[in-house]
């Protein structure tokens, strides 16, 4: 570690060069600055630098490493492990760097390092455009589509990694890098699952599809018809072409538009058939769970900009999550989700069960998202406001894993988890690319000065 004066003229000398702003403790609108999405994440860095172009990072980046300091990196701070921020390091802020371009004669969007996920949908959608996102507007598009990417398009046209045309880096040295098919390979293979481990992605090249329509059926049930809710989505989206995806839900009622008000608060079964078409042809899609009896329904088209609004989950709320990716969905496991459904704690958590297949299991093998040929995935989201309901959260999203171990194919998905130890971020990249990946590791960051993340130790 730097002696302080030295720290202190390197302080000042960043502030000075930085186009963006530079937080230290002492400073106002620091603990603003701080504050991550999981409110359970409380850590106090030594600076933060909220970038606004490559050349900020490429400061930053050199200034942690002439003071020897830990550096975390912000994109949009949405990582349930609170990687975006550390104690005592520095956080490499990229919030400011938030601009979309879209190419339509290309079917290509370039997005800034800090752009969310409704940056980018809300540019493509006057285009009639998409690519795969996040179930959540607020998510970060660098550290999704790195970490693998999935959402309501990816049976459709694939992971949102598999949509990744090209990434725009700056190494631990502070060098600008840029990775694609045809230019530093290797390195465009491990960001296909890797994540944040070898530079900070200022900006990320996306393929984009045609998505002229988008339609939904959010239907809502009593708890006690849950059994035939999942059993009904079970046989309808395993008949269903691409386009379709969705999942089952446990909610309890939120007080919206699509809840009555006599059953906000309570528990609920909702089965959700998003389509990447026309109302006509999802809506004979859903007859199945139309038939049944139910306490209401959203069913028509929607533009996919506000769909992907539709779950998003408050900011300042504690969050712990996790999954399992399973073999199949018999019947005997989807009674076991629905007893975890039944014991949802009712905080505002979250029990999804999502379908894969389609476009994710035909999708390119070689890169390290292990978790491809699973058909189903459970995600227990527990969310949350008091510490005192800590411990019941988290076990129930443990007891939910537990439930689904007999099904489980062992590979995980890292953008679902939390800080799980090292066996499950091998089980997220697959044994034989995990060491693939730490020799890339040695090469681009041998210091491991990217470790505020899904780590993966060079080799």
């Amino acid at each position: 570690m730097a002696s302080p004066s030295k720290a202190g003229a390197a302080l000042a000398a960043l502030r000075e060069d930085l186009v963006g702003d530079v937080f230290a403790p002492s400073d106002a609108g620091y603990d603003e600055a701080r504050t991550v999405f999981n409110a359970m994440i409380d850590r106090r860095p030594a600076v933060i630098a909220q970038c606004v172009d490559e050349n900020d990072v490429v400061r930053a980046v050199r200034f942690g490493r002439d003071l020897d300091l830990n550096i975390a990196v912000r994109g949009g701070g949405h990582s349930v492990a609170g990687t975006a921020v550390n104690d005592g390091g520095l956080v490499v802020d990229l919030r400011h760097m938030r601009a979309v371009s879209v190419d339509p004669a290309a079917e290509a969007v370039r997005v800034a390092g800090g752009a969310t996920m409704s940056d980018l949908d809300r540019a493509c959608q006057p285009h009639a455009l998409a690519t795969t996102g996040g179930r959540a507007s607020t998510t970060g598009v660098g550290g999704f589509v790195l970490g693998g990417g999935s959402g309501w398009l990816d049976r459709w046209c694939g992971l949102a990694v598999d949509n990744l045309l090209g990434v725009e880096l700056v190494t631990a040295d502070g060098e600008r890098v840029h990775a694609s098919a045809d230019e530093n390979p290797e390195l465009f293979w491990g960001l296909h699952g890797g994540g944040g481990n070898f530079g900070v992605a200022t900006a990320l090249t996306l393929k984009l599809h045609e998505l002229p329509e988008f339609s939904i059926a959010l239907v809502l049930y009593l708890p006690e018809f849950g059994p035939e809710v999942t059993r009904t989505y079970r046989e309808l989206i395993t008949m269903a072409p691409d386009e379709a995806s969705g999942g089952v839900l446990y909610l309890t009622g939120p007080p919206e538009e699509f809840v009555p008000p006599h059953l906000v608060g309570s528990l609920l079964c909702g089965a959700l058939l998003t389509y990447a078409g026309p109302e006509e042809d999802m809506r004979k899609l859903a007859e199945p769970l139309l038939a049944l009896p139910h306490e209401s329904e959203i069913v028509g088209a929607m533009p996919y900009a506000d769909v992907q609004c539709m779950l998003d989950d408050p900011p300042g709320m504690r969050n712990y999550w996790s999954a399992e990716y399973l073999t199949s969905a018999p019947d005997v496991y989807l009674d076991a989700f629905c007893a975890g459904g039944a014991a949802m704690p009712p905080t505002g958590t979250i029990h999804v069960l999502f379908p894969q297949g389609g476009a994710i299991a035909a999708g390119p093998h070689e890169y390290p998202v292990p978790y491809r040929d699973a058909p189903w995935a459970v995600h227990p989201f527990a969310i949350w406001e008091d510490p005192a309901d800590d411990e019941r959260c988290v076990s129930w999203v443990r007891e939910v894993r537990a439930a689904a171990q007999p099904w489980s194919t062992g590979a995980v998905y890292l953008n679902f988890i939390g800080d799980e130890g090292p066996e499950r971020v091998v089980a997220g990249l697959g044994p034989e690319n995990t060491r693939r990946l730490a020799d890339l590791k040695r090469r681009y960051d041998p210091d491991n000065v990217f470790r505020f993340n899904h780590n993966i130790r060079p080799a």
